[in-house]
């Protein structure tokens, strides 16, 4: 008996649920965030990138200061661009990018239609994760741009996933 030849299809990638992107910015907090925290999570992120060889550029805030910046191969100014306006948002909604794009779109509108702010100054767009520190709230954000909008997210939540599960061991 002859078994009929099984074709892999490619699945496309499921967009997470407003749930799990909540759930995801409950977990992922810090109980501290220093100098040295930023240097070792931007070192993180540059090795996971180069790993992957994604064109990305990656960028590190706390209060206001850069405290982390790389740019790797194939990346370009526009992405400082896209990262300072990405970077906007989470500053402003206390709120990944990504999930404050998300939550537009599940009220059936987006981000430029309706948040009323200037789309050359803030983008709702993947990349850009708040940084929480326990009893204090977010203090910064981790963004990188480079990937389409999804990916750069996924990036970011698995650099923190890494760096958060390393600091608790």
């Amino acid at each position: 008996m002859q078994h009929p030849q099984i074709t892999p299809r490619t699945t496309p990638e499921l967009t997470p649920s407003l749930e799990e992107l909540e759930a995801q910015e409950r977990r992922l907090v810090f109980r501290q965030f220093t100098h040295d925290d930023a240097w070792a999570l931007g070192s993180l992120l540059v090795g996971l990138a180069r790993e992957r060889q994604a064109p990305v550029a990656i960028d590190i805030h706390r209060a206001g200061q850069q405290l982390f910046h790389a740019a790797l191969p194939g990346s370009t100014p526009d992405n400082d661009a896209w990262i300072a306006r990405k970077r906007r948002v989470v500053e402003r909604y206390g709120a990944a990018s990504y999930l404050v794009g998300a939550r537009f779109r599940a009220k059936g509108t987006t981000f430029e239609d309706s948040s009323r702010l200037d789309p050359d100054v803030y983008a709702a767009h993947g990349g850009s994760f708040p940084i929480t520190v326990e009893g204090v709230g977010v203090i910064g954000a981790v963004t990188v741009s480079g990937l389409p909008q999804l990916q750069d997210h996924r990036l970011v939540v698995e650099a923190l996933e890494e760096f958060l599960g390393r600091s608790a061991d």
